[in-house]
């Protein structure tokens, strides 16, 4: 970043009576010849302002809009000021930036720009392992399909994506500004922060090296820092960080509120992610992430469409070993309160994790299954359970509405599959089933267990997961089909890998596309092209891989979709029960 330079074309020096008048107002400054003003600014609205090299002063009080616009009690060093800017009470010094029109800079600490600051771009975050060996480079525009491809193939994104993003990037063109509509109020120090168009920062303690970016229409903003927040080397998009929440070398994408005094670092937080009163460490908080009780600790992990209890705590170290552990919670898992799991584990889909878990479980085999923790760290599995829930479906609903996103027409990052069935789920149910089959063959133990992978499972439990799993894809097929008959099947489309990428359920074959992507903007245009061509792959796999079994089977395949629905509906009317009879009792 070089020094501002204030040689606008329509910008004059000031003449020797506005000087006096300047000073008379309680204005000074060594060099006058460096001040330049328009004909429109109203001089009389400058008091006691001290100038330091190259500063620029636009037009004040001719917008209605703006009736208290004016420049007071500050120190202002080489910058360039917009029109109808209000600007009051600078503790040190509004320094090296331009102000865009309309902002609103008052009571605050300092604002300053250091020469060539990155203003958090191409930050390093180090997510899942702790060590800095996944390292995120964030950047306005950051998808959680890009963040997802840097960190589970760090290699790729040292040496492939890398070069691209300092291509994309100049780190040393930041503009350092402060956006046009832009309002800083009642604030700590800003240091080396770009603030974009219509960004409000109200209260903050201390910002430093960081961006907060606002893409909605004006009027729609929802980029917001409030009161207490403290944040370095960050990135916030679209999102909102407020109540003394802590930051260090994080990314808050889009939608995302990061409220109530949580800490953050190392963390990366993509759409309509919400996190409140507890922790967070080398996490990827992928879309619909939710913490919101207090004690709650998420640490080297990724997540999505996550519920997490209270109490809720995570470990990544072996001690002596130190934090090189981390681990995998697939879409849609919920941790009971008090709940604790030892990294590295893996959880399958849409399941609930009870109890404490310190033999590193994998139950990523077992989607939607109920996972049971004893005093000793065992697990116990009951697969399937989680498919009964009426939760589930109103999850499903409930999601689409909530997005920020939408509601305030921003341009979206993060490409967002919704339905809880799909081919990624669809396919860990089929082979689970084959899985089932070859453990009740092998029987159980002595204690009446059947044991896989470190896990027990009882064998009426199994039985039980088998018909809730053919139930459930049943009702898929019904869902996506409709009634149509099965479309033909397409050669290879048996043999594709589906992948949940950060919130959007793309093929192995997409991954690697946007790995062999020679710039940014071609890697995501692959996923931006797998969500347009979503819904025709999904059903050329499905004749692919499940035509044979159920072709014949349309009427048994509409009767097990009502099954399923009444399993759902069955657990609604007995929660329901359950209620009136404790609001009998408590009226009794």
């Amino acid at each position: 970043m070089t020094k501002m330079s204030c040689q606008c074309p329509e910008r004059r020096q000031l003449r020797w009576w506005e000087r006096q008048q300047l000073e008379r107002q309680g204005c000074r400054s060594s060099e006058w010849e460096r001040v330049r003003i328009t004909d429109g600014t109203d001089l009389s609205l400058v008091r006691c302002v001290r100038f330091c090299g190259d500063v620029s002063i636009g037009s004040l009080g001719s917008d209605g809009n703006v009736p208290d616009s004016g420049i007071e009690n500050a120190r202002i060093c080489d910058c360039t000021i917009g029109d109808n800017v209000t600007i009051r009470n600078i503790g040190g010094a509004l320094r090296g930036c331009r102000v865009g029109d309309r902002a609103i800079i008052e009571n605050t600490a300092r604002v300053e720009f250091e020469p060539a600051a990155s203003c958090g771009l191409l930050t390093a975050v180090n997510v899942l392992d702790e060590t800095g060996s996944r390292p995120v480079y964030i950047y306005p525009g950051l998808s959680a399909q890009v963040a997802w491809l840097s960190a589970h193939y760090p290699h790729w994104a040292e040496e492939t994506l890398r070069p691209m993003l300092d291509e994309r990037f100049d780190v040393c063109a930041v503009p350092p500004a402060i956006g046009a509509d832009a309002v800083i109020r009642d604030c700590g120090p800003l240091v080396n922060v770009r603030v974009y168009d219509g960004v409000t920062i109200q209260g903050a303690r201390s910002l430093k090296n960081g961006m907060v970016v606002n893409n909605a229409p004006r009027g729609r903003e929802l980029a917001y820092i409030g009161s207490g927040v403290d944040a370095e080397n960050f990135i916030v998009e679209d999102g909102v960080v407020d109540s003394g929440s802590l930051l260090r070398n994080c990314y808050v994408g889009q939608g995302v509120v990061v409220d109530k005094g949580f800490t953050a670092h190392d963390t990366l937080m993509f759409a309509n992610t919400s996190l409140e009163n507890g922790e967070a460490c080398a996490v990827f908080a992928g879309p619909y992430t939710v913490s919101m009780h207090k004690s709650s600790l998420l640490i080297g992990c990724e997540l999505s469409f996550m519920n997490a209890g209270s109490g809720t705590n995570q470990s990544n170290h072996m001690y002596k070993l130190g934090p090189v552990h981390w681990g995998i919670m697939q879409r849609g898992v919920k941790t009971a309160s008090s709940s604790y799991v030892m990294w590295g584990a893996k959880i399958g889909a849409f399941s609930m994790i009870m109890g404490t878990h310190k033999n590193h479980p994998d139950t990523s085999d077992f989607p939607f299954s109920y996972i049971f923790g004893d005093e000793k760290g065992a697990t116990t599995v009951v697969p399937g359970m989680m498919l009964r829930s009426c939760g589930l479906a109103r999850d499903e609903k409930k999601w689409p509405v909530r997005d920020r996103r939408l509601k305030r027409r921003i341009p979206m990052h993060d490409r967002i599959n919704f339905p809880v069935l799909n081919p990624v789920t669809a396919s860990a149910m089929a082979s689970a089933m084959e899985l089932i089959d070859s453990l009740i063959a092998k029987g159980p133990d002595d204690d009446l267990f059947i044991r896989h992978k470190g896990m027990k499972f009882r064998a009426s439990s199994l039985d039980r997961a088998k018909k809730y799993y053919t139930l459930a894809i049943a009702h898929y097929l019904q869902t996506i089909l409709n009634g149509e008959p099965f479309p033909e099947a397409a050669d290879g489309c048996e043999a594709v890998k589906w992948v949940d990428v950060g919130g959007q359920t793309v093929t192995a074959a997409d991954v690697e596309a946007a790995m062999r992507a020679e710039s940014l903007a071609d890697i995501e245009a692959v996923f931006t092209r797998a969500a347009e061509a979503f819904a025709d792959r999904e059903k050329a796999w499905i004749a692919a891989t499940l035509r044979e079994y159920w072709a014949d089977r349309r009427g048994l395949m509409k009767e097990y979709s009502e099954q399923y629905l009444q399993l759902t509906a069955d657990d609604r009317a007995s929660y329901r029960r359950s209620l009136d009879e404790e609001t009998a009792m408590l009226l009794s």
